[in-house]
């Protein structure tokens, strides 16, 4: 079949945590046979923020690190539409597109095309900023792939879209998986954006004051870190190492023995059962992972044994500390959490999920014509 993806970018991770599931996507559906078009922006707001901070040289790299990966650039203006859905037989949007992109392609779903159409959601802003995602039409569309049984709902409760599937990240294990031939450089590393004030205190209570406490050697990685986060990360005796090319984090995992996660209060407080991108990648690099509160509602992972979680600051310290010191219990959260994502969180199972809904919608791998 020949899938059509809009994309906000394919490349960029500025600020784009999403790029490593929606890569690990394109790279399932090419391995199973797949014709995979991916369109972006031109002037998307994740490619423009890194080319302004690190210039044409930081896409050229991600590129290289990713052959087979590729995307159109194109003008919003200028967009031949048509041309690009020519022989389409799945096209998915992703939510990071302008409204007039999502209802312009809506239009030619209802004026006779042959394709099936979903809309996906990875973000937050369904509860954060519903007017946002009340712009979007979604009449015409087929369905949304929500990446949580929450967000599911939200869109049939509010009548945003007719049919919803929920469609949670996953690793991307062609790429995330363990690195045993890296050299150790720490004791902890923290990837993740500090996040316009969403986490601030979490992040004081389950990363800073223990690391300070504990007297570890971390590093965080990050973008959108402002003046006050960073003199909070030296005053914690932590070094900012700014923006981390997601491709590279597998290497970064690797060279330390324990990692965070610190949600974001959307995540803790109204959306239960979303881990982020974050946790899928911890795991499948294997290093121990300790989690701030979340609710794993949709039993995706089994927690104290996949990971830890610590329900405060002192305790995100025992754990911490724990972990360091008992080689035993290091290796069996890598262990655990390795075979937790292999088992059940791969893109390629998300791949399978994805054909499972495509099925329900009465395409398989005939031509739209023979089943439309």
């Amino acid at each position: 079949m020949k899938f059509v993806l809009f994309y906000h970018s394919l490349h960029s991770d500025w600020n784009h945590g999403n790029a490593h599931f929606l890569r690990g996507i394109v790279r399932e559906l090419q391995a199973a046979g797949h014709e995979v078009a991916v369109w972006e922006p031109a002037d998307g707001w994740s490619r423009a923020n890194l080319v302004a901070d690190h210039g044409e040289t930081a896409l050229d790299r991600i590129q290289e690190a990713m052959p087979g990966l590729r995307s159109t650039l194109y003008d919003p203006a200028a967009l031949d539409l048509d041309a690009a859905l020519d022989g389409a037989d799945v096209v998915l949007v992703h939510e990071w597109n302008d409204p007039a992109l999502v209802a312009a392609v809506g239009r030619r779903r209802a004026a006779g095309g042959r394709f099936r159409l979903l809309f996906h959601d990875t973000h937050h802003r369904s509860v954060s900023a519903p007017q946002e995602m009340a712009a979007y039409d979604l009449s015409a569309y087929d369905g949304v792939l929500a990446f949580g049984e929450v967000i599911r709902r939200l869109y049939l409760d509010k009548g945003w879209g007719r049919r919803a599937w929920t469609w949670h990240e996953a690793a991307d294990t062609a790429l995330f998986h363990p690195r045993d031939d890296v050299a150790p450089e720490g004791d902890l590393v923290w990837i993740g954006n500090w996040g316009d004030g969403e986490r601030s205190e979490e992040l004081a209570r389950y990363l800073l004051a223990p690391v300070q406490r504990l007297g570890l050697q971390a590093k965080v990685h990050g973008v959108r870190y402002p003046d006050e986060a960073r003199d909070a990360l030296a005053a914690a005796g932590i070094p900012y190492a700014g923006w981390l090319p997601n491709h590279r984090a597998p290497e970064v995992f690797a060279a330390h023995r324990v990692t965070v996660h610190v949600p974001r209060r959307y995540y803790t407080e109204i959306l239960p059962g979303i881990p982020t991108i974050r946790v899928f990648e911890a795991l499948a690099c294997g290093i121990p992972l300790v989690s701030a509160p979340w609710d794993d509602a949709e039993g995706l992972f089994t927690p104290g044994e996949d990971y830890l979680v610590a329900r405060d600051g002192a305790e995100m310290e025992a754990h911490l500390r724990a972990v360091l010191s008992d080689r035993a219990l290091a290796e069996s959260l890598r262990d655990r959490g390795l075979a937790a994502i292999r088992a059940r969180h791969t893109c390629a199972h998300r791949v399978e999920e994805l054909m499972a809904v495509l099925a329900e919608l009465g395409l398989s791998d005939a031509s739209p014509a023979e089943v439309a």
